[in-house]
């Protein structure tokens, strides 16, 4: 779930590592273990020390979710092999090491696709399970862990639980950040497709009152709805919006040669961004000119556009280590959901951050539909707003805060797997099962043996 790293050597010879997050803040150092095994996996949980560890995956949790200062971070994605396919039923049972992107180059030939995928699919099953991942479906399918029908779990006592839906165990670790043990397996379930092309309607909205009532006049259309939103734009053009929404493409959508191999997947990939890039490149003037251009090309309106799914679901996964174009510093994700209802709220937020004038040029609207049953899940019925913001942005923290408060004021909440910044005393206002949470980990793990710098952040 979290991390990029950077080993650095240790007088005990043991591998100790920086550890961040996607969004690398606040780095933390870790002895980094990657088991290859279920039973090397046990041995380090036996072995994480007094500082206990975490399980993480791919590196893509924006913030301290997968860090653990001092203590041991277990790499699981040595654990990465697809054990069976249902090709009928429309199952697959696989090691939580395995990323998305590797379940959609098995999957899609066969006429199968993962039921949620957020922005990137280089994530794992088990950091999906862990953070409850949502995607742009989310008002159709829910998140991730709704499509789960069972994952083996590795817990503080050195068992092997097979846990199901509808147990406590189950809704403590869907969206639990990897606190209750590590994930070794899981079974999913997946949705049929004929093609590996997606059919999308693009239009644009004026302001932020005609992209809600775009979304929530339409939204019932489509699986898959998600806007880019213009937080620079002020006055009369607040909000304003690109509006991306589509489905798979049937067959007979496909024009004649692309029929001949409807099902391949391709993805395309663009030079890294490099490793040192200028400080202040996005600028308040630079986000600006690009969030001017981004509108004004999009489309009025189109629709029936063939495009690749990585093309639709996962654009910036073409330019590995995107995240280094927001420096040295790097940057923070914000995101938050408030209800249906709480438009008012959604409305009060945008116009501060466009007043704000925060630089920010992946902003992304969507709706949120029921509820998932993971007693830390984010998403609640109503809209999530998610920016990104360069982390050295002066006065950043004490907006931030502010915010915080009016998100919980409203009864909303902040994604945890983003977060590296929320003040403890929010949590319990935002979560309200979050004593069932504590109280179930404190008889699961007495001990303390799964612990991260968000769990001490935040008193998980």
């Amino acid at each position: 779930m979290s991390a990029d790293t950077d080993s650095v050597p240790d007088v005990l010879g043991l591998d100790h590592t920086t550890v961040t997050g996607w969004g690398r803040t606040a780095p933390t150092v870790a002895r980094l273990i990657r088991p290859q095994t279920y039973e090397e996996a046990a041995a380090a949980v036996r072995d994480c020390g007094a500082r206990g560890g975490i399980p993480r995956g791919l590196g893509r949790a924006y913030g301290d979710a997968a860090q653990n200062a001092g203590g041991s971070v277990l790499d699981m994605t040595g654990l990465d092999r697809v054990h069976a396919i249902d090709a009928a039923g429309g199952t697959v049972l696989c090691d939580a090491g395995v990323s998305l992107h590797r379940l959609m180059e098995v999957l899609l030939p066969l006429g199968w696709f993962v039921p949620v995928t957020p922005g990137t699919r280089y994530v794992t099953v088990g950091g999906a399970i862990g953070a409850d991942i949502h995607g742009k479906n989310h008002h159709v399918s829910g998140s991730f862990s709704r499509h789960v029908p069972a994952f083996e779990l590795l817990t503080a006592d050195g068992e092997i639980r097979t846990v199901f839906p509808g147990t406590p165990l189950f809704d403590a670790t869907a969206g639990g950040m990897g606190l209750t043990g590590v994930i070794l397996t899981a079974t999913i379930r997946l949705q049929p497709v004929e093609t590996s092309l997606m059919s999308v309607d693009t239009e644009r909205a004026t302001d932020l009152d005609d992209l809600m009532a775009r979304l929530a006049a339409t939204d019932h259309r489509y699986r898959y709805s998600v806007a880019w939103i213009d937080l620079l734009a002020r006055g009369a053009a607040t909000g304003r919006a690109v509006l991306t929404r589509g489905d798979h493409a049937p067959l007979d959508a496909l024009p004649a040669r692309l029929r001949r191999d409807p099902l391949s997947f391709r993805t395309s990939r663009f030079p890294s961004a490099p490793s040192v890039l200028p400080e202040g490149l996005l600028t308040r003037t630079t986000v600006g000119l690009f969030n001017e251009l981004w509108y004004r090309k999009a489309p009025r309106a189109r629709s029936g556009q063939l495009q690749r799914v990585s093309a639709f679901f996962h654009p910036l996964d073409g330019v590995p280590h995107w995240n280094r174009v927001y420096g040295r510093g790097g940057f923070v994700q914000y995101q938050f959901v408030v209800g249906h209802g709480q438009e008012d709220a959604l409305r009060r937020i945008v116009r501060r951050i466009s007043e704000r004038r925060c630089p920010s040029f992946l902003a992304v609207l969507k709706r949120f539909g029921e509820s998932d049953p993971g007693w830390l899940s984010f998403p609640v019925p109503g809209w999530t707003l998610a920016l990104d913001i360069p982390a050295g942005l002066p006065g950043l923290g004490a907006f931030l805060d502010e915010l915080d408060e009016e998100v919980a004021t409203a009864g909303g909440r902040v994604y945890l797997a983003k977060d590296a910044r929320l003040r403890p005393e929010l949590l319990a206002a935002m979560y309200p099962r979050l004593d069932e949470f504590r109280t179930l980990r404190a008889e699961l793990d007495p001990r303390g043996v799964f612990t991260s710098d968000l769990s001490r952040r935040l008193g998980l």
